[in-house]
């Protein structure tokens, strides 16, 4: 679901920016008066899990992967607005440090994945779990419902970006500048596979993680209303260890993501590299791409990163806390 680099033409990738700022600084005004210094554990841990998950390549229908994205889960626990800038930092490092999605698309990739994903499941689990005990099953069933539903409004939003793209901005002769598919092939290839199969995904893990919240750690349930920041989460530090150490099952589905084909695969597939997308598509070179070290046995520098990944997840998303936290 990451858009790279040289798929959306530059003024999409600005208005997506423009987009996504008003939303940032909201985020962070709210994050303030809500967030205090004992919580920002909690939110450098979710942060550091949604970059983990988004490891954990599955395959879809036609040969592609795809991969949960956890911003629902954020949001249940913390609330919306914490939990788009959590997810926020993830897509930052992934850019960046990986090249995994582009940085032209961050505001494309951010409003998609950080803004509407989490808002929209979060709002939907408000709506069924409302008024109900922290026990109730219902906040199992409205974080996995809201998580599907956030999950496919993020992917909709994308196959319309890339969709639109050959409609907008084309050649003279009507040979596409960017993203070369067109609506009736983005739509179909993205809802598919994510109404179908990750969005599936998406909803069975963020409604496992809330049962499993409900039996061992209550309080992070009532975050919101009365939690202090006293209950210790070293239990959940140690299973996104575990998470880490299972990273390389990621790298079982062979295939790239619809969507994300580098200049050579799409020259490949189409005979050609659309103008614009080879112009912007080496813009950033990052310093691990495709979360692998040269040299270094594949399954080992998938953990190695993995690490890399969290520490800048957990340590921005730290930094980041401790300046909006309240004392």
């Amino acid at each position: 679901m990451h858009i790279p680099d040289g798929y959306l033409s530059p003024a999409t990738c600005v208005a997506f920016y423009a987009a996504s700022a008003p939303f940032w600084y909201v985020a962070a005004q709210r994050t303030k008066r809500f967030l205090t210094g004992r919580m920002v554990p909690l939110l450098s841990l979710l942060s550091a899990f949604t970059f983990v998950i988004m490891l954990f390549n599955i395959p879809l229908p036609g040969g592609t992967t795809g991969h949960a994205v956890g911003g629902t889960l954020l949001a249940v626990v913390l609330g919306p607005w914490p939990a788009l800038l959590g997810v926020t930092v993830a897509l930052v490092i992934q850019a960046l440090l990986f090249g995994d999605g582009g940085i032209t698309a961050l505001g494309a990739n951010s409003f998609n994945m950080a803004i509407v994903l989490p808002m929209v499941g979060y709002y939907t689990y408000r709506l069924i779990s409302r008024n109900a005990p922290v026990t109730s099953s219902r906040h199992v069933v409205g974080a996995a419902i809201g998580a599907y539903l956030g999950l496919n409004a993020a992917a909709l939003l994308t196959a319309l970006e890339l969709g639109m793209q050959p409609l907008l901005f084309h050649s003279a002769d009507g040979t596409p500048l960017y993203a070369p598919y067109g609506l009736g092939v983005a739509l179909p290839v993205m809802m598919g596979s994510h109404l179908l199969v990750a969005g599936v995904l998406e909803a069975l893990i963020t409604g496992l993680v809330i049962a499993y919240l409900q039996r061992a750690h209550q309080p992070l349930l009532s975050l919101r209303e009365k939690w202090e920041g006293t209950h210790s989460i070293r239990a959940l530090w140690i299973a996104l260890g575990a998470l880490i150490l299972m990273a390389p099952l990621g790298l079982l589905a062979s295939g790239v993501a619809w969507g994300e084909w580098s200049a050579d695969e799409l020259e490949q597939q189409l005979g050609f590299v659309p103008a614009g997308l080879a112009a912007l598509s080496n813009l950033w070179s990052a310093p691990l791409p495709d979360y692998s070290i040269a040299g270094i046995d594949a399954s080992l520098g998938y953990v190695l990163l993995a690490v890399v990944g969290v520490g800048f997840a957990a340590l921005i998303t730290w930094g980041l806390g401790r300046m909006l936290a309240r004392p």
